[in-house]
């Protein structure tokens, strides 16, 4: 039964498409959550799709649908895969974007309004919402780590979950009718889900917020048959189809298929055994032969595992015996040695130089995936321009000879230019963490980087120098990024400086951990010119939410002039200043000073905060400006039994910190906090 003619009106933002099969009791809470979203109901239509349920579903769905003019139901028979509500969902749907919302999850409260901002501020026609699960199903995190404003597959680990779950432009969808198979059993949605990726402009993330919230299913937990080959060869067929469909061969090609290789197919492979032989032979075999043949280019199988590139290469050749020998010892072989010969490291299966098996060596060759363990534990100046990085690197399971020697590599990321620093071993008496873990030995090191000349003599160039170990054991050389973990607490801001960069020069270097990988980098400037000093920290007084308080130290460093006195300046648009003392560390070499400014005492309107050097009759001020911080939040207080607030202005590319300061207007801030339901 088809729900009545919808009325007359403005098209939703939003269509969400629930269907429902046997679903109660988690029903009721997951059309609740879309019910009370704070982009508001009149913003919506749900459509909620029963097929052929008989546990009540069809009367709750009925009973909720009598009290939300939002929701419309579809009773259909049942019949058909799970992709044929959500169909039906399609066809019904009139909103400018689609969520699919299981009837075993919920939405996060913010998350439709927080997701429709996102693709509107954008222009993506994808965007993924951070999911959640409190009943311990497993979500995806790589793709959550930060939020993402315009990506796709190959710039992020967007296409490692290909759920449903997201909201997709509906243009996207009915421009390439994009729709779920059915006919298949389980998976139904991977295949709709890649299209989708593959064709949209772009796609968004939004990391910062638990968007979509998915429960444990306890069906599919006791229905065995989830994992067989038989109901799952369908949809694994058309994810292939579907890459290859609207991809062209090479690196992006590689990137999806890369994601299918190793889930479907070498998972696949790894379900045989639990399958009639017969029937892996003659039916599920040949076809995953067809796949790794057309799909698996040979760039991408050298970025498979040892076991998966042996597999695949058996497969390839048509070796139906020995592979599924291989995946049936699997277990037992994961376990074997390795040989390290002339640099490489291999894997020590029963086929390595087997003159029977006829495997080249390159299925065993593990060089490149060794772990290294490594750990950062200080970054911090020594001299004037020596920064002295220390830390921790071993290669897991193999032993550092005599000769074995970490360096510190630094790269240009733009110029592309290598540059080697020496690293030297730490005293034994002070490494108390040199202890054997796993049959190597935790080295740590110490190396320092002279910004004046690291570069064979010269400075470092400027621009941004990534940090990398080379670390060697037994004639290995494994290279790997550096910085992601470290001590906790090491705060790596406060080893920004200006520094000495050579005869008369100056360069400003700021260490920095990247987004979102966190590994060490060193950005290179040039030193403000003129700038009578730098800028380290500025943040809010944790006392008074109405006192900013900014650090710094002189430039050059040294103590301060005699007849200038250095000012922290706030200037209105309207030409007020208001100058405010610093004061200075007692003994501290370098002039390091702090300031406060009672942002509660401006005036209304917008004013621009630097640090001024002034004195009579030398000259006019030598200013400084006040980075506008990265995580500055807006802070508020009462000024006469009134709310004021005051907000830094970012995103404009500003050098110098703004801040914007006005009474709080209460019911713009109470409409903002209901998503606008007043």
């Amino acid at each position: 039964m088809l729900p009545r003619t919808p009325r007359p009106g403005p098209r939703p933002r939003v269509s969400v498409i629930v269907p429902a099969h046997n679903a109660m009791p988690a029903l009721t809470r997951a059309l609740t959550s879309a019910m009370e979203q704070t982009i508001g109901i009149a913003r919506l239509e749900i459509i909620a799709i029963d097929a052929g349920s008989t546990d009540g579903t069809a009367a709750e769905l009925d009973r909720l649908a009598a009290d939300c003019p939002a929701l419309k139901v579809v009773h259909q028979e049942p019949g058909g895969g799970p992709g044929r509500p959500r169909n039906t969902g399609l066809d019904l749907a009139r909103g400018e974007y689609v969520f699919f919302l299981d009837a075993d999850g919920h939405l996060g409260p913010d998350a439709l309004r927080r997701m429709v901002a996102m693709a509107d501020q954008n222009g993506t026609d994808v965007v993924l919402g951070k999911m959640a699960s409190p009943t311990g199903r497993g979500v995806p995190r790589a793709v959550f780590r930060h939020n993402q404003l315009r990506t796709d597959v190959v710039g992020s680990h967007a296409y490692s979950t290909l759920g449903p779950w997201k909201l997709f432009r509906r243009s996207l969808i009915e421009r390439f009718h994009l729709r779920f198979p059915e006919d298949c059993r389980t998976d139904e949605d991977q295949p709709f889900t890649a299209a989708a990726y593959l064709n949209a402009s772009a796609i968004s993330v939004v990391a910062d917020y638990d968007c979509y919230h998915l429960t444990r299913r306890e069906t599919a937990a006791r229905n065995p048959a989830r994992t067989g080959l038989t109901d799952r060869i369908d949809a694994i067929r058309l994810l292939f189809q579907t890459a290859a469909r609207y991809t062209q061969p090479g690196p992006r090609r590689d990137h999806v298929m890369r994601r299918h290789i190793r889930r479907e197919l070498c998972g696949a492979l790894r379900a045989l055994p639990r399958e009639d032989e017969t029937e892996a032979r003659t039916r599920f075999l040949p076809e995953l032969r067809r796949w790794a043949t057309d799909h698996c280019s040979d760039a991408l199988f050298r970025t498979l595992t040892a076991p998966e590139r042996l597999m695949v290469h058996l497969l390839r050749t048509g070796r139906f015996d020995d592979l599924l020998t291989v995946i049936r010892a699997a277990k037992e072989d994961a376990g074997r040695g390795h040989l390290v010969e002339k640099g490489r490291v291999y894997w020590l299966h029963p086929f390595f130089r087997d003159p029977a098996a006829d495997v080249p060596d390159d299925c065993f060759d593990v060089t490149d995936r060794l772990p290294v363990r490594h750990h950062l534990t200080g970054a911090a100046w020594h001299g004037g321009s020596t920064l002295r990085v220390r830390g921790r690197a071993e290669v897991k399971g193999l032993d550092a000879g005599p000769e074995d020697r970490t360096e510190l590599v630094l790269r240009h990321r733009d110029a592309k230019d290598e540059l080697c620093v020496p690293v030297t071993a730490v005293d034994e008496e002070s490494a108390d963490e040199n202890a054997a873990v796993g049959g190597t030995v935790n080295r740590e090191f110490a190396a320092d980087i002279d910004i004046a000349t690291a570069d064979d003599g010269a400075p470092l160039r400027p621009g941004v120098w990534d940090v990398f170990l080379d670390v060697r054991a037994q004639g290995v050389s494994r290279t790997i990024r550096f910085g992601n973990r470290h001590d906790e607490g090491l705060d790596i801001g406060t080893a920004r400086r200006v520094v000495a960069a050579g005869p008369g020069q100056r360069a400003r270097v700021t260490p920095y951990f990247t987004t979102p990988y966190g590994n060490l980098s060193l950005d290179i400037g040039p030193a403000p010119r003129g700038a009578p000093c730098e800028v380290t920290e500025a943040l809010w007084h944790p006392s008074d939410k109405g006192t900013l308080v900014v650090a710094g130290r002189l430039l050059p460093p040294g103590t301060p002039p005699r007849n200038r006195v250095l000012r922290l300046r706030a200037e209105h648009t309207d030409g007020r200043v208001l100058d405010h003392p610093v004061r200075y560390a007692a003994g501290h070499p370098a002039g390091a000073f702090t300031a406060r400014l009672p942002v509660r005492d401006l005036g209304r309107g917008r004013w621009t905060v630097t640090l001024a050097l002034v004195g009579r009759g030398d000259g006019p001020p030598r200013a400084a400006p006040v980075p506008p911080p990265a995580r500055l939040p807006g802070t508020r207080w009462l000024r006469r039994g009134r709310p004021y607030y005051a907000k830094p202005l970012t995103g404009r590319g500003e050098t110098t910190l703004e801040l914007r300061i006005a009474p709080v207007r209460l019911l713009a801030a109470v409409r903002n906090r209901l998503g606008g339901r007043i």
